[in-house]
């Protein structure tokens, strides 16, 4: 095991605690105003734009701290855009991701429905960070969300697990896994290679016919080890992109693509292909 990887792995984990734990819980469920296009259940979709945008954060995170900068983004360009933070148990709303994926999945199967109801709209546009990736992913291919989903883009996507250089076998090996389980962390077991959930996520293939994919994934990545655990399957209706390849001088690591421009450049595109890409040089240390 290589020391100071597991020790990287460690602070960003702790750091993104750190930062959820920041905002209070009335924060981290209060919706913006109704004038921001985002959660704002009044907002019908522009012919230009007929699919609301679902907002999915990853875990530890909630989601106006993980789309801080991405949802205002995509409100901008014209999007009716939701989010809500998702997977929360004894540690409070303020974060999120912590539960079964099995259980966060059904949770967001209902959000869509929610927002398919209030905006009218046949379909809506998945965008998703890190868990957020795996758990819609899940929500399509088990739960009916080939129906109900045009576009998932995905970005520090996770479809066969991380070992976190290590820092999941280990845990295994302790017998920390089983304690991280039974104190409520059901998604933490299931991120570790060969799980049952990962097990059912990846027989047969991850996607399905209908939706179309596209999964953002960088090369700094050091939550999710190997970063190419987030690349999917060659198939018509799937796009794989490394950001790296995309913009050159982007050094970007797990976290820090949540506010990268780059990203953010990306995902529009994929929402919308009239918009161009623009890269600019970007770096986020330690994340």
């Amino acid at each position: 095991m290589k020391l100071k990887h597991l020790a990287g792995a460690i602070a960003v984990w702790l750091g993104m605690v750190g930062a959820t734990v920041a905002i209070t819980p009335a924060q981290a469920h209060s919706a913006a105003p109704p004038s921001s296009g985002i959660n704002n259940w009044n907002c019908k979709p522009s012919a230009a734009h007929p699919e609301p945008v679902v907002l999915v954060h990853g875990m530890g995170a909630n989601a106006p701290v993980n789309f801080a900068t991405l949802a205002p983004a995509i409100a901008a360009d014209d999007n009716c855009v939701f989010m809500e933070t998702y997977g929360t148990i004894w540690l409070g709303p303020a974060i999120g991701g912590l539960d079964s994926m099995r259980t966060s999945a059904a949770t967001l199967a209902r959000f869509v429905d929610r927002v398919r109801a209030a905006t009218g709209a046949a379909k809506v546009n998945i965008v998703g960070h890190s868990e957020g990736t795996t758990v819609p992913a899940y929500y399509l291919k088990f739960l009916g969300g080939d129906t109900a989903v045009k576009k998932f883009i995905g970005f520090g996507s996770n479809f066969a697990g991380t070992t976190l250089y290590g820092l999941g076998p280990l845990a295994v090996a302790l017998g920390f896994d089983d304690a991280l389980n039974s104190g409520g962390c059901g998604a933490c077991k299931e991120f570790l290679p060969g799980s049952d959930f990962l097990e059912d996520l990846n027989a047969g293939g991850v996607t399905v016919a209908g939706p179309q994919y596209t999964s953002i994934i960088s090369t700094y990545d050091t939550v999710v080890v190997p970063y190419t655990s987030g690349r999917l399957a060659p198939a018509p209706n799937v796009k794989n992109i490394v950001l790296q390849q995309a913009c050159g001088l982007d050094f970007s690591g797990h976290l820090g693509l949540a506010v990268d421009p780059n990203v953010a450049s990306l995902v529009l595109r994929e929402l919308d292909p009239s918009n161009r890409l623009r890269c600019v040089p970007y770096w986020a240390l330690g994340l």
